[in-house]
Parts: C-alpha cells; sequence; structure tokens
C-alpha cells in the first residue's frame, strides 16, 4: 500500500498557506497531492483562503463573500504573496489537487469547472459536510470525494462517509483509533489523517494503516512515503 503525502494547505508550517508559493513549495517538496481551501468571492471567483475572513490571512478586513476578485487581489497573504484563484493554482503546479468547499454555492461553481475543464481525474473534492459531497458527485459523475469527519460527530463515520459516497475519510490524527482505521477499510474506504506534523505522529499514522497524512512541513515528505 502506498502511502500518500498531502501538503496542507501547501506547506503551511513555512511558507504563507493558500498562496501559489506555498503550492509551488508542497510540490518541489515532493508532496504527492497538495490540499487546498475554497471561498467565493463577492463576484463568484474561487479564490484559495480557509477563513470566512481575511483578517488572519493577509493584510485586510472583512468576509470574503463581501469582497470582489479586484479586492481580495490587492491584499498581502504573506511575503507579497496575492490571494490565488483555483485556476492559477491550476496552472503553478501539476500534482493532483484536494480541494475544500463548505457551501453549495462554491461546490456548485466548482463543480461546473471540474466539467469544463475535464479536472476528473486531477481534482478531489473534499468537506465536512456529506450532503455536499453527495451534490457535487451528482453534478460530476466519477469524481473523487473526501469526508473530513470527526468521531462521534452525528453517525458514525463509516456510515456518514458510505452515504455521501466518499472514497475517504479525514480525521484529526488526535482522533483516530485502530478501530476507525479497521472499520473504515473494511468498507472500502481509504483513511488519511491531519495534519501530521512531527515523527510520532508519523509513527502513529503508520501503525494504523493509513493510507496518508495531510502535513504542514516539506520535511515530513523526506520520511512519510512508503509501501506495505
Amino acid at each position: 500500500m502506498t502511502f500518500l503525502t498531502i501538503g496542507h494547505r501547501g506547506v503551511m508550517g513555512v511558507e504563507p498557506e493558500n498562496t501559489l508559493r506555498s503550492f509551488v513549495r508542497a510540490e518541489r517538496s515532493g508532496m504527492d497531492v497538495i490540499a487546498l481551501d475554497l471561498r467565493l468571492s463577492k463576484d463568484g471567483a474561487l479564490v484559495a483562503l480557509h477563513d470566512p475572513e481575511v483578517d488572519r490571512t493577509t493584510d485586510g478586513s472583512g468576509a470574503v463573500a463581501d469582497l470582489t476578485l479586484a479586492e481580495l487581489r490587492e491584499l498581502d497573504a504573506g511575503q507579497g504573496e496575492r490571494v490565488p484563484v483555483l485556476e492559477e493554482v491550476l496552472d503553478a503546479v501539476r500534482v493532483p489537487l484536494q480541494v475544500s468547499v463548505r457551501d453549495r454555492a462554491a461546490a456548485g461553481v466548482l463543480a461546473e469547472l471540474i466539467l469544463r475543464r475535464d479536472l476528473t481525474g486531477r481534482v478531489e473534492v473534499a468537506s465536512a459536510d456529506g450532503a455536499l459531497l453527495a451534490e457535487v458527485a451528482r453534478l460530476v459523475p466519477g469524481v473523487r470525494t473526501t469526508l473530513y469527519a470527526a468521531p462521534g460527530a452525528g453517525g458514525g463515520i463509516v456510515d456518514r462517509a458510505l452515504a455521501a459516497g466518499a472514497a475517504t475519510v479525514a480525521v484529526d490524527i488526535h482522533l483516530l483509533s485502530l478501530e476507525i482505521v479497521e472499520s473504515a477499510h473494511a468498507a472500502g474506504l481509504r483513511v488519511t489523517a491531519l495534519a501530521v506534523n512531527t515523527l510520532d505522529q508519523l509513527r502513529l499514522a503508520r501503525a494504523l494503516g493509513l493510507n496518508g497524512a495531510a502535513t504542514d512541513l516539506p520535511e515530513i515528505r523526506s520520511t512519510g512515503r512508503f509501501t506495505a
């Protein structure tokens, strides 16, 4: 079994998160997949931002949904980086992307882009909202999806993932157990952890038989890939 290392918002431990600089460094570090977050600007652009507001990750303030793409472009997202749109990320790196969305509007725009650019082989959609993932799968046949799940948060992880049609469940490394992993694998699901940023956490990921892990740090990649 191949273990995938997933660059969390690029390599956000050493570069400004969700920026082209961070994504490019993640690819150059050898990450197998790059995970990023998407939100809609006021004028409907899919921009790479995690928070509902820009305050934490840029020199601006206010809600992403209240700012146009042009206004977002004026912000410094760290070390002179600008807030990228998804199309720019697709052009900047070649590795597969795991894109996280939180609302139906963003999911609908993303689904249209995946269809228009024939990206089902390259873009995986992730969310904590199982119903949203099921809707994306309906709109984009064959798209791969990942459910971000927390144990005990309204039913079993496996049941929620299967109901959403997800192929993978991603769980906080601190909340994972061998029982969860074995149950998911028995149901044909892949299991990944986030965020694995220490050697002890990496050893735990190996011991649990995970299919991969998201990390903030490029050095985890050098010790994270193994086969079993």
